[in-house]
């Protein structure tokens, strides 16, 4: 596997090594000793999968307490994903980082703690799969209204349609209004 920077100092893009012949693939997703020495030290404590049809947006969502780290894939379509940095003393705070993640790139993306995300399902449908570095809490999700002018998200949508949403993400708050980390 290697990483690669983004234009956010904490968020990388990893690209696992893929050995291939006329069977098929293989691939290691994760390896935790190397995950820590290169990427992050922090420990996963829940793995979470979904599947969602074209035009589905899933976001822009994180946690105030039991705040969670994710390492993101699909393993099955294409997304849009994004994160948003919400460390206000940071020198990207309310700048993003967006990727194409696929079955067929097989790359992941490590969002840490600290950082709104959500994905738009750009294929006919896409099975996601990420790794929590927390337990997930409701009663601490917030979510950001996904087409925030301030924050400039250019969401590769279909047609230019509007995104299939969630009750709690069409009511996704501002991102000048939105809980902020130190």
């Amino acid at each position: 596997m290697k990483y690669l920077d983004t234009a956010i100092n904490d968020v990388k893009i990893i690209e696992p090594k893929v050995f291939g012949d006329e069977r098929g693939f293989f691939l290691e997703s994760f390896r935790d000793d190397w995950f820590k020495e290169k990427v992050a030290d922090v420990v996963f404590t829940q793995d979470n999968h979904s599947k969602s049809s074209q035009g589905i947006l899933r976001g822009l969502h994180y946690q105030t307490s039991n705040t969670q780290g994710k390492l993101v894939r699909v393993t099955a379509g294409e997304v849009y994903d994004v994160a948003v940095d919400m460390r206000q003393s940071s020198s990207t705070f309310g700048q993003h980082v967006a990727v194409i993640l696929s079955a067929e790139n097989k790359k992941q993306l490590w969002v840490p703690e600290g950082f709104a995300h959500g994905f738009y399902v750009m294929s006919d449908y896409a099975e996601f799969v990420y790794k929590c570095t927390d337990y997930y809490a409701p009663e601490h999700e917030v979510s950001i209204l996904w087409n925030d002018p301030s924050l400039n998200i250019n969401w590769p949508l279909i047609n230019g349609a509007t995104p299939m949403l969630s009750v709690k993400d069409q009511m996704g708050m501002l991102f000048d209004y939105a809980p902020s980390f130190d």
